[in-house]
């Protein structure tokens, strides 16, 4: 991810933005985004949770189930386990089929179940469903058969077909030093806190923090001197200021699609709308 052209010409969603990672882990990043309007920051936060379509356990056929747990229970433990979901694979309404057959003693895991399409499974294998018996005064050790389909559908939807569990966005800051503080300040004033990002501006007065020579222009977390301005600018007066049409975003997914799937995803579920929003008010 790295520049992005919005394809409507006539609205504010128009022209270039850029993106730049901060950090990327498998499941969570944070990336700055620049040149968009805070409308566009927050229907982005919004796509990502609710507009980009995902698989998940919508019915579920019991063949046998002998354990303590009602199938309604089962049911509705199996619709939350994330099922990994391959871009462009699919459209709405598209299913696939899952089977689970565990027999006790033993634990049913979300590892265990088994899909027809290769490119679908579950994202975590660990997830424990049920946890099944072999009583001292049975026959027979309880068992669970099943046969589950997963259908495409949207997180405003339900929740289960969220990809993104978590997301959020604020101002990218940068801070400005604008003298020394009084000579005859006792330390007693309180520290500012800043949590997020800033964007690195006065370098010269900054403490490394680990993280090699600081850099104008430099993208710098704040848990890197514990969300506290006094110890990057010690003995300095900043001022902080949100940084015009950039934002921080951070986002989690649930293993369903990659970070970058799921926020390029997004992008263009809104982009979609507003061709069509232009073309309805073109007629």
């Amino acid at each position: 991810m790295g520049r992005g052209h919005r394809k409507t010409a006539g609205s504010e969603m128009a022209g270039d933005f850029e993106v730049q990672f901060i950090d990327r882990g498998e499941r969570t990043a944070r990336f700055v985004v620049r040149g968009v309007t805070p409308a566009f920051a927050n229907g982005l936060r919004r796509a990502i949770v609710a507009d980009v379509p995902t698989l998940s356990i919508d019915s579920v056929r019991i063949i046998e189930n002998s354990s303590v747990m009602f199938d309604e229970q089962i049911a509705l433990r199996l619709g939350l386990v994330p099922l990994t979901t391959p871009p462009d694979e699919f459209e709405e309404g598209d299913s696939v089929t899952l089977a689970l057959d565990v027999e006790g003693p033993d634990t049913a895991y979300s590892g265990d179940l088994v899909s027809n399409h290769e490119l679908v499974e579950p994202a975590d294998k660990n997830i424990p469903i049920i946890e099944l018996k072999y009583p001292e005064t049975a026959d027979s050790p309880q068992r669970l058969e099943l046969e589950a389909d997963a259908v495409m559908g949207r997180g405003r939807e339900h929740a289960k077909n969220q990809g993104g569990i978590a997301v959020g966005y604020r101002h990218l800051q940068t801070v400005d030093v604008v003298g020394d503080q009084d000579a005859f300040n006792d330390g007693s004033e309180e520290s500012t806190v800043l949590r997020g990002v800033i964007e690195e501006s006065a370098a010269e007065h900054a403490v490394s923090a680990g993280n090699g020579t600081p850099e104008n222009g430099q993208l710098v977390p704040t848990e890197t001197f514990d969300n506290d301005l006094a110890q990057r600018y010690p003995d300095k007066e900043v001022d902080v200021r949100d940084v015009p049409e950039s934002f921080v975003f951070h986002v989690e997914s649930d293993g369903s699609m990659s970070i970058d799937e799921l926020v390029l995803t997004a992008t263009d579920t809104l982009l979609d709308r507003a061709d069509e929003l232009e073309q309805a008010v073109s007629l």
